[in-house]
């Protein structure tokens, strides 16, 4: 897989965005993808220098529309946190 396939968006939210002040940023990535290809994926598209990165799988969640029900996909969650000397992300910076 490339870098693009691996990171599919950032997550802009309250909490994650208090979490970029400390280095630490969100974003929702392949179901297939492991740590290590995320934290290789994250300094190539961003050149920065990965601490760490921390995965969850959010479950869907069941909607209903009127008398229709059905459930959102699921997905991957990454928390990266960078190191002390790497430089923040541009694209994080203007939403802070």
């Amino acid at each position: 897989m490339i870098a693009q396939d691996i990171i599919i968006r950032p997550i802009i939210t309250e909490k994650s965005m208090l979490g970029a002040t400390e280095k630490k940023y969100t974003f929702e990535v392949a179901k297939t993808a492991g740590k290590v290809e995320i934290a290789k994926a994250v300094e190539e598209l961003f050149k920065v220098n990965v601490k760490k990165v921390n995965t969850l799988n959010v479950r869907g969640r069941l909607r209903r529309q009127g008398r229709y029900e059905g459930y959102t996909k699921s997905w991957k969650k990454a928390i990266v946190t960078l190191t002390e000397d790497s430089k923040t992300i541009e694209f994080f910076e203007g939403m802070m």
